[in-house]
């Protein structure tokens, strides 16, 4: 069953057209990659899933439900979480009270009020622990390296218990232990039942991980498959050569 998918959606920023009748679905309880050249609009196409952009026409349905054009804070508690290319956390915060603000942003009761149940601190140093964060709990977010930066920022949507995960380019910029770290981090979840689509360059991370393959060039998904079958697909080729 597909818990997501994207029909016909379209979205240019001036004359460039960024996404031209793209069409994605993801099943459930898959791990599933999304993979172009630069510029081929994956995260054009993420930023419209989450609510961070606007369609200029197509449909995004989730469990069945029309969730097009809707504010990001209302995809979250619909059970969609994302990272991004670049983390968004809270420098000056330490590792803990980032994750204090997840629990605030997941229930709407002020960001900055302290926990209102010891079960919710509780849970989010079980999170740390899981992304192997928690000896660092007490330390500013803004001295930790480039991959754990990622990893705060994952336990930061884990705490809502997102029934879909969506990571841009969870591999970039990150040393080949936290890379296999984080795979496995994210194969515990989806044996749990947690669904992912991922964008990514590392062609090996996604070869190795994923369970189907979606490709996209100038906009529009060419070719989806498995592993092999989309390494194997002479449109991939042509589309990373170039014309």
């Amino acid at each position: 069953m597909n818990c997501l998918e994207i029909q016909d959606m379209h979205k240019a920023f001036g004359g460039i057209q960024a996404l031209d009748t793209c069409s994605l679905s993801v099943t459930q309880g898959t791990i599933t990659g999304l993979i172009g050249p630069n510029g081929s609009g994956k995260t054009t196409l993420f930023n419209i899933i989450t609510g961070y952009e606007r369609a200029d026409s197509g449909q995004v349905r989730f469990q069945a439900q029309d969730i097009t054009n809707k504010a990001p804070d209302t995809i979250f508690r619909l059970g969609i979480g994302r990272t991004f290319q670049l983390t968004r956390i809270f420098p000056r915060l330490t590792v803990l009270e980032n994750m204090h603000v997840a629990v605030q942003r997941t229930d709407l009761r002020g960001m900055f009020r302290w926990w209102s149940a010891s079960h919710e601190r509780q849970r989010a140093l079980e999170l740390l622990e899981f992304v192997g964060l928690h000896t660092l709990k007490d330390l500013p977010a803004g001295n930790l390296s480039f991959g754990q930066r990622k990893l705060l920022e994952f336990a930061f949507i884990l705490i809502a218990e997102p029934q879909v995960i969506l990571l841009d380019e969870p591999a970039g910029g990150v040393n080949p232990t936290m890379v296999n770290y984080l795979a496995d981090r994210i194969r515990t979840l989806n044996q749990r039942g947690v669904t992912f689509l991922i964008v990514e360059h590392n062609m090996e991370f996604v070869m190795e991980l994923c369970h189907r393959v979606t490709v996209m060039h100038r906009g529009t998904s060419i070719a989806e498959g498995t592993p092999a079958e989309v390494r194997a697909n002479p449109d991939v080729l042509q589309a990373y050569l170039g014309d």
